[in-house]
């Protein structure tokens, strides 16, 4: 079945940039990596602790480091994970976050189940590339409708990441799938290009093309445009980016986690819930799910973010609505009047 043809050609995040004329994020202060073990809320078990937990999604590790980090008035230390993993952590009692964010809203589902959460922004999925090797140029020269012909032959080293562990992995397999039904004559590529050898973790996925591990991967368009790497845009039918094409298109394809949950394909939509109200919380939530650091980093937004799901505080709906991403816009070092500073602990 062939709807449309995809768009031809690489990709890279200045030709995004220009495309959707967004200024790069460059020249913004990385943050401080930690976590925080389970319970651990401050000295004072009775007190309100100035550490405020935030448990998210490793795509989301780059855009946080470079854009959220600097645009709120707080210091900010940074872990990442999958986001089944991030689930996992939560349901085992392995991590007790304020704020709690994942790649799927299906996570949110099950096995946590919050009483409300915000989705605020959506990606892709595409085939970034590395020009520099024999594989990546053998992607790059590849038929826009026969990039996946390449990695059939197995002439790229090819990474992605555990479906088991990060929606992105299962989400690589659904693409696949799906590209076997929008080409005329393709063949079974979720059964022709998945092997075990190709997996990494998702936040060192395209860190392999550095060290020549890997030709070519499977990860999120803003993964390849915060680091400038070439991509194959994926045609809307195929990328999971187009709501358009949810009820029965990306809905027809589904995985198996090793929990028994099963997880059905969609748009990608990432949300965003803060478990242990406070006021530094709300004010991180708040730049976190509508700050412009997100576009900047090549995700997508839309009308339709950020957009809540069950019983929303009324003090959350006002943090984000007062926010509008202008937090955002503020130099590193500028503070408004009466800013408190407290210290951030974000978990990623």
């Amino acid at each position: 079945m062939r709807k449309q043809r995809p768009e031809g050609g690489g990709r890279s995040r200045r030709r995004f940039l220009r495309a959707t004329g967004v200024a790069g994020a460059a020249g913004l202060a990385g943050c401080l990596r930690g976590w925080s073990p389970a319970g651990a809320t401050g000295d004072d078990a009775g007190e309100e602790s100035p550490t405020v937990a935030v448990l998210s999604a490793g795509s989301l590790q780059h855009a946080l480091e470079r854009g959220l980090e600097p645009a709120v008035d707080v210091p900010v230390r940074i872990e990442s994970h999958g986001s089944a993993t991030v689930a996992r952590l939560i349901d085992e009692g392995q991590r007790d976050p304020d704020i709690v964010t994942v790649a799927d809203t299906a996570l949110f589902e099950r096995p946590l189940s919050p009483p409300w959460y915000s989705v605020f922004t959506s990606n892709a999925v595409v085939l970034a590339y590395n020009p520099d090797t024999a594989g990546g140029r053998r992607v790059a020269g590849a038929s826009p409708e026969r990039w996946y012909e390449p990695l059939v032959e197995r002439e790229v080293r090819l990474g992605r990441t555990d479906p088991d562990q990060d929606p992105l992995g299962y989400r690589t397999l659904f693409a696949l799938e799906l590209a076997s039904r929008y080409y005329d004559d393709a063949p079974d590529l979720r059964e022709r290009i998945p092997r075990r050898e190709q997996i990494y973790p998702e936040t060192g996925l395209l860190s392999r093309f550095e060290t020549g591990s890997i030709d070519a991967a499977f990860a999120y368009r803003n993964m390849a445009v915060e680091r400038d790497y070439e991509y194959v845009a994926l045609p809307d039918e195929i990328d999971l980016g187009d709501p358009g094409y949810d009820d029965g298109w990306y809905s027809t394809v589904s995985y198996e986690l090793p929990s028994g949950q099963v997880v059905r394909g969609g748009p990608i939509e990432y949300a965003s819930t803060i478990r242990r109200m406070s006021d530094a919380a709300r004010s991180v939530f708040a730049v976190h799910t509508t700050g412009s650091y997100l576009a900047e980093s090549g995700f997508v937004g839309s009308d339709r973010f950020p957009r809540y799901e069950g019983a929303v505080p009324d003090e959350v709906r006002r943090a984000t609505d007062g926010s509008n991403g202008s937090r955002s816009n503020r130099p590193p070092t500028e503070r408004a009047p009466g800013d408190a500073v407290s210290e951030i602990t974000v978990l990623i």
